[in-house]
């Protein structure tokens, strides 16, 4: 983008291998989402209340040092989730960064739609990828939402039509939600600008396991899940 500073020192950045052998496009994209999500204050980054960076201020950071505009560009691009937003900054027009959604840092302004009852875009279920290895203390305390500011639920399974993110690919149990139910209790939901749903869940940052409907192995052979 013109304007913007699109590398230093000559450095060009067209994928290759980062030190320690990570390709290094996962390695800045697993940067990004450390300083957008969660680190930026302890880096010494200012965010502004919508959460977004400076992507100047982002380049000029030590850790970010072998990377170039350009190459940031390329990775929000390419990202199959959709996990950042690229965008001028509507006062300046400078160029400036957002996660969409996994923050642990509250952000105040963060660009999401509230979901509403009897709504077209309000689903009757949606899913939440785990790992089996958790489902005897989610099956008994339900879902937490840990260290961030929401849980993170999809409108369907990996592949469906319209599913880019909400859980991770290599998860190898689903917990299916009754949204309806849990929004008639007075637990928030809202849609991140990639399309996941995300809840604070209640007033612990629980939903409960009275929300589950249906718990799904994934792993062949794929099979339910007892609730009780």
């Amino acid at each position: 983008m013109e304007g913007q500073k699109r590398g230093r020192g000559g450095r060009r950045g067209r994928g290759g291998r980062h030190r320690g052998g990570e390709d290094r496009d996962v390695h800045l994209s697993k940067s990004l989402s450390f300083a957008l999500r969660h680190g930026a204050a302890q880096m010494g980054l200012d965010m502004s209340s919508d959460g977004f960076l400076l992507v100047d201020d982002l380049l000029s950071h030590p850790q970010f040092r072998s990377f170039t505009l350009e190459d940031v560009e390329r990775v929000v691009a390419r990202n199959d989730k959709q996990r950042f937003k690229l965008c001028a900054n509507p006062e300046n027009g400078r160029l400036q960064i957002r996660a969409n959604q996994g923050h642990s840092v509250q952000v105040a302004d963060l660009e999401v739609k509230e979901v509403q009852l009897d709504t077209p875009d309000c689903p009757r279920e949606a899913v939440h990828g785990s790992y089996l290895q958790h489902w005897p203390s989610i099956r008994s305390q339900g879902l937490r939402r840990m260290k961030r500011t929401h849980i993170h639920l999809a409108a369907g399974l990996p592949g469906e039509e319209g599913v880019l993110s909400g859980m991770r690919r290599n998860c190898d149990l689903v917990i299916y939600i009754d949204v309806h139910k849990a929004l008639i209790d007075g637990i928030p939901f809202c849609w991140s600008a990639n399309k996941v749903l995300l809840t604070p869940g209640d007033s612990e940052g629980k939903l409960a396991p009275k929300y589950f409907t249906r718990a799904l192995k994934l792993k062949p052979p794929q099979c339910d899940l007892p609730l009780e």
